[in-house]
């Protein structure tokens, strides 16, 4: 996997596509081809584009999706010239998968190649009501852009016990094991949010990308 934080990203000698226009923003550049990218995020294009609403991608995915909040809307970009996304200003941050798979926090889920295959799973020992531990897996060779609300560490999971808020952890390494770490006699000394009363546990060779909050407030529903 290539990425900034692994200093294996050269944006010159990389595969063409994704490349960052700067810390906010990502340029997608199409030549014929797709993109699927978040509802919303386009903030400019130069060139013929099309734009589709893609739905939940499938009976699966949309009642995983209305079940569990997670996933995000997602257009399908076609055509030639370059296209601008991002979301709410926030840092956007690049990975090539090389034939691998990256599980990414829903909300965080800017853009990605429309060749990657992508599904919403749930987080093992994780209740069906529990809220921000169903996430999107992408897999297979191809972009993939994530936003993160303030700086993000990266955090090497092989090397010491890892745990993190479930709406703080931007995206992993889909091959680590990921399970609920409950916290009961410090739950109203952890965390602002979800991480309250539980935290996601990594465990295996691979690393966790978190940002610096719990995202940006969901605005919540009036009457």
């Amino acid at each position: 996997m290539r990425g900034s934080f692994f200093g294996n990203l050269d944006q010159a000698g990389s595969p063409g596509g994704f490349a960052l226009a700067n810390s906010k923003m990502a340029r997608i550049r199409l030549n014929g081809t797709e993109v699927m990218a978040r509802q919303g995020s386009m903030v400019a294009y130069q060139g013929e584009m099309d734009f589709a609403y893609q739905g939940a991608g499938g009976i699966g995915k949309f009642l995983k999706k209305a079940m569990t909040g997670e996933g995000a809307p997602l257009m399908r970009v076609s055509g030639h010239g370059d296209l601008y996304v991002a979301d709410n200003a926030d840092d956007v941050h690049l990975f090539y998968l090389e034939n691998e798979a990256l599980t990414v926090n829903g909300r965080n889920l800017l853009a990605f190649d429309a060749g990657l295959s992508w599904d919403i799973q749930r987080v093992q020992g994780a209740g069906m009501a529990t809220s921000g531990l169903f996430n999107t897996t992408l897999r297979g060779s191809g972009w993939v852009a994530v936003t993160a609300h303030g700086a993000p560490v990266l955090l090497d999971a092989g090397a010491a016990p890892t745990f993190a808020d479930a709406q703080s952890a931007v995206c992993w390494s889909a091959d680590l094991k990921v399970g609920v770490h409950r916290t009961v006699k410090l739950s109203a000394l952890v965390g602002r949010g979800s991480g309250e009363a539980f935290q996601l546990a990594f465990q295996g060779r691979g690393f966790v990308l978190v940002q610096a909050s719990e995202g940006r407030p969901v605005p919540q529903a009036q009457g």
